[in-house]
């Protein structure tokens, strides 16, 4: 046996010990002889090269500690040897967790292979498991022996429809696949290292195989959904991969579910996809909780319970953790070694697996990461934990609550961006939306400016009443209102304090309201000279203002040509139109200016001149 010390790299072989190589040079391979292996206690291993463990040689990794390795390609690991990671899902018999296996079967064979779940094993020391009982009939796994039901193993690749979850009954799972996976019912009392393997609801599971590693196809499909997630014994940077490619949107979609609810029947199922959208690769990006729906026997959702998901931290992803992503295009997106890095599991820490038990409370923070080992070389204290600038609404929809969360980033565009703006992950018969598009999103992303509106959607598949109001604004000073205007009845409403109603009947409508953040405003024409007639009306004496558009007028000042202020007039408001008395003025050309209620002006030139009557 030998035990590893802190941050170090494994060597060209000069010395043998157990099995373990190592010299003074460049970080090599990793080589476990046969009937040894090698034991890491919360630390991290970093193979430059490849991993080869020989028959009955394993390489365990305890207590959070981690593997990464820095092949740039294709994975050469080999060995009938295995690796030995644990991790522990979240859920009892009746849920699922949404998985991706690290390891795969281990062969002789260089590269990396299928996993299965006979590959999944139940701890009863440090070193010693015993294989999980694969139970092909009856619904329910159990924890003091570890029997997991295979009925509820399945994969999903590349489609939007329910029919197309592929049951899985062997090793099919290619590296990079995700599965999904109901927990298991009872407890199991044994304590390993300090933790029960199953103290209710949480079963721990030893995967044991060959390490994943190198470049992971994932094929993706325009429009599409894709189970994945991180298919390597260590923790990845989920902002590098969602941000690695345009064939994919950029976002990742987590499953969350109802606990409470005990029952196999799809129509009981309650539950709902989060959102995830890294924005940029130096913030920690943006979170929006699942709403959950229930399912009719064909898999359509039909409206759920009033319940939503938690918030989690998703910068990094942990060792198993299995989510969806969309593709944007036909292709093929590629998991690398350069995403990994060394990261145990916390919600302060920035990776959480999805857990039953109550939420870390965290408060927005104006530090950044530490340094954090990783394959790239990236530099993590670059990336800030302050949340990503934003403001949260709150909406019922049915008996249900959305949130939506509109962020503010100087690179992004009104409309969709790569890894900024989050399409809904759910198809619920009410709903409410950024209509970016014409289609549905909970996270939009813009460069913000005062002037702009965000188009609001709602969807209902029958008549129904609408609330929204504003829950937030997290690390944004940048407007003090926000209102929805009903285009409609040009009516303006604000929900930065107030709860906004409205009653609509059955329908999808996208272009009638929006988010604005001045009132009256916003819902007008562009301001330009063609905005007012300005007309001198000199057989009058009088200046003539018509203003159609209602904008709310600030203040009219008139200048002569040396710019003297000869005409001031304030708070004018939005009347129709606005008469001055120019018998003052000498014959002359004068400058009239015209200031917005929200500082925006324009000027035009008058002449003024004496006529008979």
């Amino acid at each position: 046996m030998f035990y590893l010390s802190a941050k170090f790299c494994l060597m060209k072989s000069i010395t043998t010990i157990f099995g373990l190589l190592m010299s003074a040079g460049l970080c090599a391979q990793l080589y476990v002889r046969p009937n040894s292996y090698v034991y890491a206690n919360d630390q991290f291993i970093f193979v430059k090269q490849n991993v080869d463990l020989a028959s009955n040689a394993n390489l365990y990794l305890r207590n959070g500690s981690q593997l990464l390795q820095g092949v740039a390609g294709a994975s050469t690991n080999a060995g009938a040897g295995k690796l030995s990671v644990y991790q522990e899902g979240t859920v009892d018999n009746f849920e699922y967790n949404y998985w991706c296996s690290p390891v795969g079967n281990a062969s002789a064979v260089a590269g990396n292979e299928n996993f299965g779940i006979t590959m999944l094993n139940r701890p009863l020391d440090a070193l010693t498991s015993v294989p999980a009982t694969i139970l092909t009939g009856g619904f329910d796994g159990i924890a003091s022996s570890l029997s997991i039901a295979r009925r509820w193993i399945y994969k999903f690749t590349t489609s939007n429809s329910y029919s197309q979850w592929i049951p899985v009954t062997g090793s099919n799972i290619a590296a990079g696949e995700g599965f999904t996976m109901k927990g298991t019912a009872g407890t199991d009392p044994t304590t390993v290292l300090g933790i029960q393997n199953n103290p209710g609801g949480s079963q721990r599971y030893d995967f044991r195989g060959k390490p994943n590693d190198g470049d992971i196809p994932i094929t993706v499909g325009a429009g599409q959904w894709t189970l994945t997630g991180n298919p390597y014994p260590s923790a990845i940077n989920l902002n590098q991969f969602l941000l690695s490619s345009p064939v994919i949107t950029g976002i990742a979609y987590f499953w969350e579910q109802d606990k409470s609810v005990n029952s196999h029947q799809l129509t009981d199922y309650s539950g709902g996809y989060a959102s995830y959208a890294p924005v940029n690769a130096t913030s920690a990006g943006m979170y929006i909780p699942a709403v959950y729906t229930n399912y009719n026997s064909n898999g359509d959702v039909i409206p759920g319970p009033p319940i939503t998901g938690n918030t989690y931290q998703r910068f990094f992803s942990p060792v198993g953790q299995g989510f969806m992503i969309a593709g944007a295009s036909n292709g093929t997106v590629f998991m690398r070694n350069e995403y990994r890095v060394f990261r145990k599991e916390g919600a302060a820490l920035n990776s959480q697996f999805e857990r039953s038990a109550s939420q870390e409370n965290l408060q927005a923070s104006t530090e950044n990461l530490p340094d954090i080992p990783n394959v790239a070389g990236f530099d993590y204290t670059t990336v800030t934990l302050a949340p990503v600038p934003q403001i949260r609404f709150s909406a019922k929809v049915g008996t249900g609550i959305r949130t939506l969360a509109l962020g503010f980033d100087p690179a992004a565009t009104d409309g969709a961006d790569h890894g900024m703006d989050a399409k809904s992950g759910d198809a619920n018969p009410i709903d409410v939306f950024f209509a970016i598009s014409n289609k549905e999103y909970m996270i939009s992303v813009i460069d913000f400016d005062i002037d702009k509106t965000i188009p609001l959607g709602l969807r209902n598949a029958a008549p129904a009443t609408f609330q929204i109001t504003m829950s937030e604004m997290i690390n944004f000073n940048g407007a003090q209102h926000v209102y929805v205007h009903d285009k409609l009845n040009d009516s303006y409403f604000e929900i930065t304090d107030a709860v906004y109603e409205v009653a609509m009947p059955a329908g999808t409508n996208t272009d009638r309201f929006e988010l604005t953040f001045r009132q009256n405003a916003l819902g007008l024409p562009t301001l330009s000279t063609d905005s007012f007639a300005i007309v001198q009306d000199n057989p009058k004496q009088q200046l003539m203002i018509a203003n159609p558009n209602h904008f709310d007028v600030k203040n009219v000042s008139v200048f002569d040509l040396t710019g003297k202020l000869v005409i001031s007039k304030d708070k004018l408001g939005s009347s129709n139109q606005y008469q001055f008395s120019t018998d003052a003025l000498s014959e002359s050309v004068y400058i009239v200016k015209i200031t917005t209620a929200d500082n925006r002006d324009i000027a035009q030139k008058i002449s003024v001149f004496k006529t008979n009557n």
